[in-house]
């Protein structure tokens, strides 16, 4: 394919695509010729900046299509599947799956101050932050909207090794996130089908914000980079579409660490 979508008959589908990492990839892979499903869960009271957003990535020229449900309950993900279907002319097939969720329960395990993770708070974590990408994966095979040759890409954190303060219950779904893409790399291979994780460093995001205590988190990063920055979701974005290439179809099941060295030391 060289460097752009050039027969533009390609898709990337985004889970998580209106903030962050996820839309980072979507603008990248947009300017690169992609048409671009955004599946998303956003307020209402949010909509307005999302758009604003959106049209940065229809201004590329190329189709969006937009979808804020819920990713994470099967009847709504089977609904979406048949849209989607449905929606793509004939010919277009998706050839880039992105995973870019951030629900997850940020808790302590122990304080004599407030509430402490329980088993279900590992539960919904594990269900929205690796479970889903096994879901939506077998769904979209399943309705044969694949490309021959699909990207399956993720976002995991240096948490899948670290221990970290309230990060727990999002270190198992991260654990588990490389371990499905593992073996979807494995089992799918023969349909075509690369899967790997990208490790970012530490990125200011919502999500980032979310976790308590972030601000140091991001100073302890600063120092920690050899680079003396964070990582940017462009940064990661630009990884993102390196494994979209023809030239690196022969990486899969792998985690690649985008974070400027960060994790050096």
């Amino acid at each position: 394919m060289g460097t752009t979508n050039n027969n533009n008959t390609f898709w990337a589908l985004i889970l998580g695509g209106s903030s962050g990492l996820g839309l980072a990839t979507a603008k990248k892979l947009a300017a690169h010729g992609y048409h671009v499903i955004i599946v998303h869960r956003d307020r209402r009271s949010e909509l307005e900046d999302i758009e604003a957003s959106f049209n940065m990535i229809r201004a590329y020229g190329n189709k969006l299509i937009t979808m804020n449900i819920d990713a994470f309950n099967a009847d709504k993900r089977t609904a979406a599947v048949i849209e989607i279907q449905n929606l793509l002319p004939q010919g277009h097939c998706i050839k880039v799956l992105v995973h870019s969720v951030a629900k997850g329960t940020l808790k302590p395990m122990y304080s004599d101050q407030g509430s402490t993770l329980v088993n279900a708070d590992f539960k919904i974590t594990l269900e929205a932050m690796a479970l889903s990408l096994y879901d939506w994966t077998k769904a979209l095979f399943a309705a044969d909207v694949f490309a021959a040759d699909t990207r399956i890409i993720s976002f995991t954190s240096e948490g899948n090794t670290r221990a970290l303060p309230n990060y727990g219950a999002v270190s198992v779904a991260k654990v588990a996130l490389e371990a499905l893409t593992r073996n979807i790399a494995l089992e799918f291979a023969p349909m075509g089908i690369k899967a790997n994780c990208i490790q970012a460093g530490v990125t200011l995001t919502k999500s980032l914000k979310m976790i308590p205590g972030y601000a140091s988190i991001k100073e302890h990063a600063l120092a920690r980079n050899p680079n003396k920055r964070l990582t940017t979701p462009e940064d990661v974005a630009n990884a993102v579409y390196m494994l979209t290439l023809d030239e690196a179809k022969w990486i899969t099941g792998t985690v690649i660490k985008v974070d400027g060295g960060e994790s050096l030391q």
